[in-house]
């Protein structure tokens, strides 16, 4: 069976899981903890990140950009209606940008130090980057959450999916970060219903279901996280 290399904190692991879950993909799943640069896990993918998907061949496909077009150009073609990617080039180069958005730009912004912060620390070794959280990046972090929330808001409030007419990589791209956030109870849902009705559809995919009963050692998700209905 094919694996996958992933941590349950990173966006773009929860992205590619929800694009396999999707098309209805069976792997091994290996929670990988990158700073401990281990060299099994390096020689699959030498940048040492995350995720990386390790078919029945021993080929290692690295990187979510790079592991949801295989997927798509391989198993995305045969799903017709069901398929993530749109078969309109100017459709397809919107679901590039708004992956890549929550991807990269939300993850540099906002995901990526907030996790750091609040939860790599917690466990990695002082000598490795671990130790007391920094409270000038968790600032900062938290002042671009409503930016990008607010982002959200306009794309699910303008379209029926956040791409367009049709789920999405898109759309698995900004449920996967936000539900990082969720987890950590970063995000003020009060302020942003819309938002939270396109959540509250994601969420409630069977696709969903697996990321919502996972547990971080040492952190309790905000009370509403597995709650379809919050």
């Amino acid at each position: 069976m094919p694996t996958l290399y992933h941590h349950t904190m990173s966006t773009a692991s929860r992205f590619i899981r929800l694009v396999l879950s999707e098309y209805g993909f069976q792997t091994d799943l290996v929670e990988e903890q990158t700073w401990e640069k281990r060299k099994e896990f390096l020689a699959f993918n030498p940048a040492g990140t995350l995720p990386v998907y390790v078919d029945d061949n021993m080929r290692a496909l690295c990187g979510p950009i790079i592991i949801s077009e295989f997927i798509d150009e391989t198993h995305g073609v045969l799903k017709r209606d069901r398929r993530l990617f749109a078969e309109d080039p100017f459709q397809r180069a919107e679901i590039r940008r708004l992956t890549e958005w929550f991807l990269q730009k939300m993850e540099q912004d906002v995901t990526k130090p907030l996790v750091r912060e609040r939860v790599h620390k917690l466990i990695i070794p002082n000598g490795l980057g671990g130790g007391a959280p920094d409270s000038k990046v968790l600032r900062t972090a938290r002042s671009n959450i409503r930016h990008h929330m607010k982002y959200l808001t306009w794309l699910s409030g303008s379209r029926q999916w956040i791409a367009g007419e049709r789920l999405s990589y898109a759309d698995l791209s900004a449920a996967a970060a936000v539900s990082v956030l969720d987890y950590l109870g970063e995000i003020d849902w009060n302020e942003f219903p819309v938002a939270k009705e396109w959540y509250q559809r994601i969420k409630s995919r069977p696709s969903f279901r697996p990321l919502l009963t996972e547990r971080v050692r040492g952190i309790t998700p905000v009370s509403h996280y597995a709650d379809l209905d919050f």
